[in-house]
């Protein structure tokens, strides 16, 4: 029994910070144009994109938006024709963006509330993972103060402190029946807090190419008090104490990006950015419980992460004073090494393809609408943990839409 739980909790909810659900969902323009936006002048997003372009904004922004994203993911068993299949359920990330400073100053404020990691999945209870994971909704919410400083007519720069408010809640069932048959379940949940920064640095070439480069740090996260909920049969209760209590600590990865803009003409715009992601500090998944017993024992679990590339291209042409069209498309690699895949991240290397559209609604208003289409690689493995072993195919869809008044 001592294995069992050694397996059931080494991979408790944290593990889904993984890049499968880094959300990169930060502006409904950047998505449009295959999320590049570090190199670029386009609205509050900048906030997040790249703090050294803010005072580069001819206007001052408030703008919010969300992005329902629909993940939808298969799990065919190791030797079998069967397919399981992934509740449709729709999670939510979000963004709202404020830049304000004087006309003509040198100086902008800014804000950004913005969902940088999360997840929401649903497999159900009788699935042959269901001792990994049943169900997994996970939010990380970023809160970012930022200035900006224009240096000269073509070169800015910017920071910002960052606050992160994360929550989750998972369960997976605990394969300890009681006289009806029924597994146990196990519901782990918590919040969490961790603190980091954003800095970047814009400027503009004689050439009319426009340049920046940005770092958002690793923002280390903590768990304190996170409840530890064990449904099981009577006899094997004491195992198993409750109340109960864990703690833990997460390093949510630190970013470095650099992105360009060209301008064939007043109509065209073209993008590519480029982003570090440097999953490596991920070195263990480690948990401490408050009460322990000859089965629940505190957990250390290795994970051995890599750092991974995302490549971003994207364009926008201006049909009309009122119309922009946006198309782009990236290329991501997985962070996860082989026999590390779990359900609650059933990642692989992934390509990308968006689309959206602006539209002037008024003087000051702006209505911005994206989709995007991610394709998942299949990815077979075991893991080396659970022996989950069988073979992942996800795929996800992003509609979104976000409102920005400017003056």
């Amino acid at each position: 029994m001592r294995k069992l739980l050694l397996l059931l909790l080494a991979t408790v909810p944290v593990m889904a910070f993984a890049q499968g659900f880094q959300v990169n969902l930060h502006g409904q323009k950047q998505i449009g144009m295959g999320h590049t936006g570090t190199g670029l002048l386009q609205d509050g997003a900048s906030v997040l994109f790249n703090p050294g372009a803010v005072a580069m904004l001819p206007e001052n922004y408030i703008q919010a938006g969300v992005s329902p994203l629909m993940f939808k993911s298969a799990f065919n068993p190791a030797g079998t024709n069967t397919v399981y299949n992934n509740s449709n359920k729709i999670a939510t990330p979000f963004t709202a963006y404020a830049v304000w400073g004087p006309k003509n100053s040198f100086w902008k404020l800014g804000l950004g509330v913005y969902t940088p990691f999360g997840g929401l999945t649903d497999w159900g209870t009788s699935w042959t993972g269901k001792y990994s994971l049943e169900s997994l909704d996970l939010k990380a919410i970023y809160i970012q103060p930022t200035i900006s400083i224009k240096l000269a007519d073509f070169m800015s720069i910017g920071g910002g402190f960052v606050y992160n408010r994360a929550s989750v809640n998972l369960t997976r069932a605990i394969p300890l029946s009681n006289s009806a048959g029924a597994d146990g379940q196990a519901q782990l949940s918590g919040d969490g807090k961790g603190y980091g920064w954003n800095a970047g640095v814009y400027f503009k070439t004689e050439s009319g190419v426009t340049v920046g480069i940005t770092h958002r740090s690793k923002v280390n996260t903590t768990i304190d008090a996170g409840n530890a909920v064990f449904t099981v049969p009577a006899s094997v209760q004491a195992n198993f104490p409750q109340p109960n209590t864990f703690s833990s600590g997460i390093p949510l990865p630190s970013t470095t990006s650099l992105g360009f803009g060209f301008y064939p003409t007043s109509k065209w715009t073209l993008a590519f950015d480029m982003n570090f992601v440097h999953w490596s500090v991920y070195k263990a998944l480690a948990f401490d419980y408050a009460k322990n017993t000859a089965v629940l024992a505190d957990t250390y679990s290795p994970r051995n992460y890599k750092d991974a590339l995302d490549l971003r291209v994207g364009t926008e042409y201006k049909t009309t004073d009122k119309l922009a069209l946006r198309l782009g498309g990236g290329f991501a690699s997985t962070a996860v090494i082989d026999g590390y895949v779990t359900p609650e991240a059933p990642d692989a290397n992934r390509y990308y393809l968006t689309a959206g559209l602006g539209y002037k609604l008024a003087n000051h208003l702006d209505l911005d609408l994206s989709f995007e289409y991610e394709n998942v690689s299949a990815r077979k493995q075991t893991n080396i943990e659970s022996q989950l072993s069988g073979t992942f195919r996800t795929n996800v869809y992003i509609p979104g839409l976000s409102l920005a008044y400017h003056w």
